[in-house]
């Protein structure tokens, strides 16, 4: 059985609880991997802004991958690599999220911009990102440096439609995946959580069958792909669980932190 040299992990739905909380168990955890020598590394949906505060408590050294890993930047918050949604396809983004009547949110690399601050989610997302959004009238302005437009809608069916409806028209010009049930995410094309993950292996000499990689959601498949092992949160969907080779609790039962003690005892450590 292949030795796990890295972990990547998601981090809402699987690092973190429901509240946005890092437990105790999960930071110890991620420090028993540092000293067992297993990399450590987190992707995500959010922007670098939003993953700034878990750089310290998990003394993260490896370069994080926001907006689906469709960017790197190291842990000062320094751009390692930058990909932007093209402008055209931003544009199409836009007007089929106002087709279902989804708050539009636009992410440059440093900023949040809506047009709607009483959208039902805008509360949720200053809360899990710790920045506030700037409102803007018009997003013309921003469609040439779009990192990741979001549809947020409490609709989750009518969501997933848009989602499918997003792929067909988008195709090889951006990619559209769902990060939570209630929202849509557009990133630039040809890159996912699972370039991330391959970018980290290439960096640090290993091959990806020696990676771990931990999600819950559909966001997440694109690195289960690419890992030797993969681990679906408790809380994840079926279609997510049984694409993953490996299953561990939820992220409100420490589902985290068992999972990466499965992985410390599968390479001989504690």
């Amino acid at each position: 059985m292949t030795q796990i040299s890295l972990v990547v992990s998601d981090v809402d739905g699987t690092l973190l609880t429901k509240d946005k909380t890092l437990t105790e168990r999960a930071r110890g955890a991620v420090q028993r991997l540092h000293q067992a020598g297993i990399g450590f590394t987190i992707t995500s949906s959010r922007p670098a802004i939003g993953m700034r505060f878990l750089i310290e408590p998990l003394a993260l050294w490896l370069p994080v991958g926001p907006f689906n890993g469709s960017s790197i930047v190291d842990p000062e918050m320094r751009p390692v690599e930058q990909h932007l949604i093209p402008a055209s396809a931003a544009e199409r983004s836009l007007q089929i999220l106002r087709e279902f009547s989804a708050d539009i949110w636009l992410f440059t690399y440093d900023e949040w911009l809506i047009d709607n601050p009483s959208g039902k989610y805008v509360a949720h997302e200053q809360h899990t990102i710790r920045s506030d959004p700037t409102i803007v009238a018009d997003f013309s302005p921003y469609l040439a440096s779009a990192c990741k437009i979001v549809g947020a809608s409490a609709d989750a069916a009518g969501l997933a439609a848009c989602e499918k409806v997003m792929q067909e028209a988008l195709g090889v010009e951006a990619t559209a995946v769902r990060s939570q049930t209630y929202y849509l995410d557009i990133t630039p094309p040809g890159f996912n959580k699972g370039t991330f993950v391959e970018a980290m292996a290439k960096r640090l000499g290993i091959a990806t069958d020696a990676v771990a990689t931990i999600g819950d959601m559909q966001n997440d498949l694109a690195m289960f792909a690419v890992s030797g092992t993969s681990i679906a949160m408790g809380n994840a969907t079926d279609n997510v669980k049984d694409q993953a080779t490996h299953v561990t609790a939820s992220n409100e039962q420490d589902g985290f932190a068992e999972a990466m003690e499965m992985i410390l005892k599968r390479n001989g450590v504690g």
